[in-house]
Parts: C-alpha cells; structure tokens; sequence
C-alpha cells in the first residue's frame, strides 16, 4: 500500500473518530445537540468546506516540490505539511458528512462565513492560496529555485490558512472543530517561523 493510501485511510480513521466524539459528547451533555449539527450557512459548515479545500492545495505543493528537490530538509517538512493537512482536511469532510451538509456549496463564494479583512492576489481563490500561474511555476523550478518558491508560497498559504483557522476559533460553535482550528493556529504560526529561517538559510527572503 503507498503513502498516499495510507494517508487517506488515517484521515477516513480520525474523521471517525472525531465524529465519534462529537457523537457522545452531546449524548453525555458535554455539548449541546444544537452545537453538533450545524447549519450549512453556518461558521462551522463553512470554515470545513473551504478549510478542506486550502488544505487541498497545501497538500498538491507539498508534493510537487519533493519531487523538484532532494533536500532532506525541505523534503521532511513539505511530507509533515502534506500529511498533516491531508488528515485534517479528512475531519472536517467527515464533520460534513456527519452533519449531512454538502461538501460544496454551489453558487456560494468562498469565505461568506466570516468577515475578510484580508487581501488575495488576483487569480487566488482563498486567503494565502497560490494562483495557477504560481503552481505552473513551481513544476518547472527544481532545487534551490524550488525550495524558495515553495518555502515563500506556503509561508503566504499558513499566513492565510492561520487568518481562516481564527476565524473559526471566534466564530464556530462546535468545541472539537475550534479545539482543530487553534491547533491550526499554533502550529501553521510555528511553520511560518520554521519556512522564514529555511529561507533566510538560502538567501531569501518571504515575498512582501
């Protein structure tokens, strides 16, 4: 079985599980029944369809740039990126199932569950998120090129990923998937730190 497989049969395991809990909690009065099934205009609903879908493209990079370099460093930290945020993007599309709301919303711009405050380059469909012309690029960099692009593209991508995450931290209901998005939050902050270091290392720099 390759990685990628394993990697989908973890997250179809944890979004189990999550839901498991979020299952009892409300059987046990550890969270209101209302706070499980949320609406699909709602913060929760929204934060997981365009969550899993930020996710999606941090996982596409993480993989195009390990087979553009073969920089152990680089290399270990985009396998982290892609399997973390592979996993958790499998939570929030079992909450969706759980909740019986669809996992995409037709007819519905992205980002409608919060308030913006935050600029996106022409072309990017999320706060943080790489346009097409940026992927095109980074399949045609390798080695160090490809290490700074990808290093610079997804300090951007945290940078929005930790806006949205907020966002859910202040505005979801459910307490499991605001417990996921501060977890968000530490960790993609602590990433941002650990990118900008890998790039000063190579002369470079985050794009302004």
């Amino acid at each position: 079985m390759n990685r990628t497989h394993w990697v989908a049969i973890t997250a179809v395991v944890l979004a189990l599980l999550f839901a498991g809990y979020a299952t009892v909690s409300s059987a046990w009065g550890g969270e209101p029944a209302a706070a499980a099934t949320p609406t699909r205009e709602s913060a929760d609903a929204g934060f997981a369809r365009d969550m899993a879908v930020h996710h999606q493209q941090a996982v596409e990079m993480s993989f195009i740039v390990r087979d553009r370099t073969m920089n152990e460093e680089v290399r270990r930290l985009a396998y982290d990126i892609a399997n973390t945020q592979a996993n958790q993007r499998g939570m929030m599309l079992g909450w969706l199932d759980l909740w019986g709301l669809p996992k995409v919303e037709s007819g519905t711009e992205p980002m409608t569950w919060m308030d913006m405050g935050m600029h996106m380059p022409e072309g990017a469909l999320m706060p943080g998120m790489a346009t097409a012309a940026d992927l095109a690029k980074l399949n045609t960099l390798s080695g160090r090129q490809a290490e700074v692009f990808y290093l610079q593209l997804m300090i951007d991508h945290h940078k929005g990923g930790v806006h949205m995450a907020q966002g859910c931290v202040e505005r979801c209901s459910v307490e499991v998937e605001r417990n996921l998005a501060q977890g968000m939050v530490d960790a993609q902050q602590s990433e941002i730190d650990l990118m900008t270091d890998l790039l000063k290392k190579r002369g470079a720099a985050p794009r302004a």
